[in-house]
């Protein structure tokens, strides 16, 4: 396929400009027909801190299960805060035929309908409180009921951790088991029900203990001790029966219910239930009405922010749904105080374990989570790279704060590892930094890690900050760059310089090094590696001068003129070659490092030059050698974590870039929510597949490179799409694209239009 790049003509803004629905997302209300289940039948709803799973049992229930971004627990597991079954009496919904239960996320809510009945839920966008209300035809009883599984402190043996888990990989082996604390169930006022989960003690010093970090824990106080969250219930005419239950003083066509959440390090549950009494009594102070007007604005102008809206195929409708969910989840969790995990979200609930754990504690523990609560950053990123061009900034921030946040205790593992300066943060970490138990290894008497997977997976800070720079690029936030970018690229680039030798022509050495997962410990200038380099240093550089001092410069030309080159060789048979040796007669192509050994997994790291980096693609020079290269993967895989659709697209390779985004958006999983996705590799739902699959459809309609904005540069004929993206220099692009041609475009402010390039197709 030829590619023709032609500069955008301005006289075509003088087309009307006209994108249909001025809230896109409408016309994907869920609607389901018939009562639920189970828990496998829940529909989500957050407030981007607060998330909940929704759904009815076949007696007319509803059940609620609730989650926060910052439960974590003593031995850091990301936990529930509970279940709440909410029973009406007489339950107008049983044997009902008019009954729909509705998720419109345009709104941010579930409804539940029959004829005149009707009980509407949402977690409030601007507030910390569930809302559920109801009004009925008839008059009834509404009963709001604790349903608190973890009753009761438990210990696990060493061999019982690593049979059930529980959601603690991280804790594999550990030689002390584990001991789960219980919720506490507090005695209130007549007119509440409140409980939380406590953390009376943490293993977070042992954590630093296990590393040899003793001499750095009394200068980072421990996150987990005394770490309080949970939830108050109250409502109009509700009092308690019991410290579990609520229930309506009198039978009322109205009926209100409203769920508090708060997360606190204090003294006691006693003093966490003051707090939140003072929290509820804040957010009281709002009319329920004006509470309503605020919520639903703050949904219109994230839906307004961007869109991607597609017709043409049902494939192409099945993708735009996809897009527009996984958006809207990410909006549910993605403004809590630590990132959304990539594995589960905020939204699992105990399904699919493990068949080793039929018959053990973890069976429908709505805990559990495969991997763990540890962030994993080949994962999470795929979660966190579309927000940047659907403009979604307020939730790249848990993202890039949990960095920066970890930024002193990198250097400072430096210094006491290595003795010399910068950071470095390896793959799998707790939200403080530090690697995950079980992967640096008990016993372990070394100071790297154990577990090859991971032992020098340091790439990701450089993606981290890749991010971080495109996060600048669009929104030319000065004090983001002085704040986050400047200290934490400064960090990751002074560790490779002061960490690696040279070797007789000054150019850096990187071994012992890893490239990704899947060449380990023997590698010797991994690709990735070297393309993060060479892609932030290029950007800094480009940095405006009176953002950055002389010193910086110098130091960021003297790296980039020591980086060792893109490792380059031929293919064996058409694939990449085993330990670098190819065919005489092979093609050209990158290889994932200079030296390297056998797979141990199926990444293909010699295509991070394309995605994240951005060194090779349409309109840039050397195109077939990295489309070569692609075709050469030896593990194509497009969903989950797999990258084929984003490098696919970046390549103009179009049809596999569709067949990606299809095959992502359609994974559908056994949820009765299909958005949740299949668990993949991973977890359900599994984030970083639509993740993944979102920075793919973007990329597929827009690419930006400085000023440049590259238009449908992978964008099938037969699609009809309407977007609204973001760009560099505070732009917004707005298109219709119909046939293979761009028919309508707005771009703001209207002095970037020259920058336009259209990618036609022949």
């Amino acid at each position: 396929m030829k590619y023709v790049l032609s500069f955008f003509l301005l006289t075509i803004l003088s087309v009307p400009f006209a994108t249909g629905q001025s809230n896109p997302f409408a016309a994907y209300n869920v609607t389901w027909d018939s009562l639920g289940t189970d828990e496998n039948s829940s529909m989500p709803l957050g407030n981007g801190d607060i998330a909940v799973n929704a759904w009815t049992e076949k007696d007319g229930d509803i059940v609620l299960l609730i989650a926060k971004a910052d439960a974590w627990s003593e031995n850091c597991q990301l936990l529930k805060l509970g279940r709440v079954r909410i029973s009406l009496s007489p339950n107008p919904f049983i044997n009902s035929k008019e009954f729909t239960q509705t998720l419109e996320p345009g709104t941010g809510e579930v409804e539940l309908k029959a004829g005149k009945n009707l009980v509407h839920i949402w977690v409030d966008a601007n507030h910390p409180v569930i809302r559920i209300e109801s009004q009925t035809e008839n008059p009834v009883t509404l009963k709001a009921a604790s349903e608190v599984w973890r009753t009761e402190k438990y210990h696990l043996d060493e061999a019982q951790v690593n049979r059930i888990q529980l959601g603690h990989w991280e804790w594999n082996s550990n030689p002390g088991g584990l001991t789960f604390n219980p919720d506490t169930i507090l005695s209130t006022s007549s007119n509440e029900v409140a409980w939380c989960h406590f953390n009376s003690f943490s293993l977070y010093p042992l954590v630093f203990q296990q590393q040899h970090l003793d001499s750095l824990l009394s200068k980072y106080p421990d996150p987990l001790l005394h770490r309080c969250f949970g939830v108050v219930m109250k409502g109009k005419q509700l009092a308690n029966i019991n410290n579990l239950t609520l229930k309506s003083s009198a039978a009322s066509k109205l009926q209100q219910l409203n769920i508090y959440a708060l997360t606190e390090q204090t003294t006691s549950p006693q003093a966490w239930l003051k707090d939140i009494r003072s929290e509820i009594a804040s957010t009281e102070k709002v009319t329920e009405n004006n509470a309503w007007k605020e919520h639903v604005q703050w949904w219109k102008d994230f839906w307004n922010r961007s869109w991607i809206n597609i017709t043409g195929t049902p494939n192409a409708e099945k993708v735009a749904e996809g897009y527009a969910m996984q958006r809207y989840m990410t909006a549910c969790a993605g403004r809590g105080a630590q990132p959304i995990k990539f594995n589960g979200s905020l939204f699992t609930v105990g399904h699919d374990l493990p068949v080793d754990s039929i018959s053990t504690e973890a069976v429908h523990n709505a805990d559990y989570r495969k991997w763990g609560a540890c962030f994993w950053n080949q994962n999470e990123r795929q979660i966190y790279w579309p927000l940047i061009a659907s403009g979604d900034y307020d939730m790249l921030m848990p993202w890039f704060k949990m960095y920066l946040k970890a930024l002193p205790l990198a250097e400072d593992r430096t210094r006491t590892y290595f003795h010399h300066g910068g950071a470095a943060i390896i793959e799998t970490i707790y939200f403080w930094g530090l690697p995950n138990v079980t992967d640096f290894g008990w016993n372990n008497p070394s100071v790297e890690v154990e577990s090859p997977y991971m032992r020098y997976h340091i790439q990701g800070g450089l993606e981290v900050v890749a991010q971080m720079l495109d996060y600048y690029d669009n929104t030319q936030d000065k004090n983001f760059l002085q704040k986050y970018i400047l200290p934490f690229a400064n960090a990751y680039i002074t560790y490779y310089n002061q960490h690696y030798k040279r070797d007789s022509n000054g150019k850096l050495i990187i071994t012992p090094a890893q490239s990704i997962e899947t060449y380990q410990v023997d590698a010797v200038n991994p690709t990735p590696d070297i393309a993060g380099l060479i892609s932030i240093l290029a950007k800094l550089q480009a940095l405006p001068v009176s953002s950055t001092d002389k010193q910086e410069r110098e130091f960021w030309r003297k790296v980039q003129a020591e980086l060792p080159e893109i490792p380059l060789g031929k293919t064996a048979n058409g694939k990449l070659p085993p330990n670098g040796k190819g065919d005489a007669d092979g093609r050209a192509t990158i290889l994932p490092a200079k030296n390297y050994g056998g797979e141990k997994n199926v990444e293909n790291p010699e295509l991070y030059t394309v995605f994240p980096y951005r060194l090779f693609g349409v309109g840039k020079p050397e195109l077939e050698l990295a489309r070569s290269t692609f075709h050469a993967r030896l593990n194509p895989f497009g969903k989950c974590w797999g990258q084929d659709g984003m490098e696919a697209a970046i390549l103009g390779l179009t049809d596999t870039a569709k067949a990606s985004a299809i095959e992502a958006f359609t994974s559908y999983g056994t949820q009765k929510f299909p958005w949740f996705w299949s668990k993949n590799n991973d977890w359900i739902p599994d984030m970083d597949n639509g993740g993944g699959a979102s920075t793919t459809l973007q990329l597929m309609l827009m690419q930006t490179d400085g000023k440049r904005i590259q238009l449908i540069p992978a964008w099938p004929k037969e699609w009809t799409a309407d977007f609204k993206l973001h760009a560099p220099y505070q732009t917004t692009v707005e298109a219709h694209v119909e046939d293979g041609q761009i028919t309508r475009l707005k771009v703001t402010p209207e002095a970037r239009a020259k920058d336009i390039v259209i990618v036609s197709q022949k």
